[in-house]
């Protein structure tokens, strides 16, 4: 009785000092796992804006302000109500970027209003929405929406290329 009650302290304070001290990386990998904001890479990402596909740099661009944005609070999809998310009413510029993370494809859905940042994050059959803070990426989203309307832009190519 006594050797088993040692032997669980014992076991337990050893369990209490591995998972206390582990490495920076393997946090880093556990943290990056479970994280609904992930980072966005320029290599593995195709940006599409207003039916015209991102090149050099505006997609860099894009990419970079997207990694910056804040997550600001995520959002529960009812089962039925994934159209809505996907087609809002109120739709602001769009961009889309077509993404592979860990193995997995990945469409980001990505509105952006004067005052936010709505994110649909779809892949395989689920989708996530959440939200981000404004920043650098609206303003350069409608600027460059302006542009891709209002004139050709040489950066920029068609989707089916």
């Amino acid at each position: 009785m006594s050797w088993t009650v040692l032997l669980c302290i014992v076991m337990g304070s050893l369990l209490k000092i591995v998972i206390t001290s582990l490495p920076s990386g393997v946090v880093e990998w556990m943290t990056d796992k479970f994280q609904i904001h992930s980072k966005l890479n320029q290599e593995n990402s195709i940006v599409t804006m207003a039916n015209q596909r991102l090149q050099g740099e505006e997609k860099a661009k894009i990419i970079r302000y997207f990694n910056e944005a804040l997550f600001k609070e995520r959002h529960y999809i009812w089962p039925g109500t994934e159209q809505s998310y996907l087609h809002p009413t109120d739709s602001g510029t769009l961009i889309i970027v077509d993404t592979k993370s860990s193995k997995k494809d990945v469409r980001l859905f990505i509105y952006c209003y004067n005052d936010r940042v709505e994110v649909i994050k779809q892949y395989k059959k689920k989708m996530l929405a959440y939200r981000l803070f404004p920043g650098n990426l609206v303003r350069y989203a409608q600027r460059l929406a302006t542009d891709i309307s209002g004139s050709e832009n040489p950066h920029v190519c068609a989707s089916g290329e």
